[in-house]
């Protein structure tokens, strides 16, 4: 039988970028515990940890930190929209992102923002400026390895709608 040690690694592992509330969810177990493995498995090199807006996360080591990244904003619901638009119809201006997401032109300022800084997008220096994938290969594929979990999405849902209160 598995050691909570080894659950801890093993659902990061299979679960890249998961931060430190949803491995106390996903797994069941105690805050105190949580802290504890997840100190140790870092403290040993098994895992990374990295405090990405204002969340923290933890990885496999084998993640570079511009995959840590982008794994990290890929869990965030507005993050991957964005991101997944980019990668479906390639570069596109803020204004087609607000329209098609349906979203507040503050949200997606926030976030391509928060990208760009992160480097995971692009801005033009072009007027009208235009939202570019800074890696669309790498990205696509860590799209397929991430999806937002629940409480993420309600996050992300709950500042849309306070959003479109002030819009």
């Amino acid at each position: 039988m598995a050691t909570t040690r080894d659950r801890v690694r093993q659902h990061v592992r299979e679960t890249p970028g998961v931060h430190f509330n949803q491995v106390e969810r996903d797994l069941d177990i105690a805050t105190g515990q949580a802290q504890y493995h997840l100190r140790r498995l870092v403290n040993d090199e098994e895992l990374i940890v990295e405090r990405i807006a204002g969340q923290t996360h933890y990885f496999d080591p084998s993640f570079d930190p511009w995959e840590r990244r982008a794994l990290a904003f890929l869990r965030r619901e507005t993050a991957r929209e964005i991101v997944l638009r980019l990668h479906a119809d390639g570069p596109l201006r803020p204004e087609t992102l607000t329209t098609e997401l349906d979203l507040a032109r503050s949200t997606v300022s926030w976030h391509v923002s928060t990208l760009s800084d992160a480097g995971i997008v692009t801005k033009s220096d072009d007027r009208p400026m235009t939202i570019t994938l800074t890696r669309p290969d790498r990205t696509a594929e860590l799209l397929e390895v991430v999806s937002p979990s629940l409480p993420d999405r309600l996050v992300d849902r709950f500042i849309r709608s306070v959003d479109s209160l002030f819009e």
